[in-house]
């Protein structure tokens, strides 16, 4: 495996804040943005702190249970 170039990681992080944005502006909880997409709120909170990144069908899940636009997300 090859490492990751430096922006990767960095885009990681403002995936994660974009997301957690969406959800606080949406006043969702970690724990109901997770049910209404299916997913555990553990998940919801690696992606926020960058640990893991969602995937482009849970980014997809995540903007339509936000009620926002995908680029909003990955801008």
């Amino acid at each position: 495996m090859h490492d990751l170039p430096d922006w990767v990681p960095r885009r990681r992080i403002e995936i994660g804040l974009q997301i957690r944005e969406a959800r606080r502006a949406a006043g969702l909880s970690q724990m109901t943005l997770g049910e209404r997409i299916g997913r555990d709120h553990k998940t919801i909170s690696r992606w926020e702190n960058a640990v893991t990144a969602p995937d482009l069908t849970d980014l997809l899940l995540v903007a339509d249970a936000l009620g926002v636009p995908l680029a909003n997300l990955v801008r």
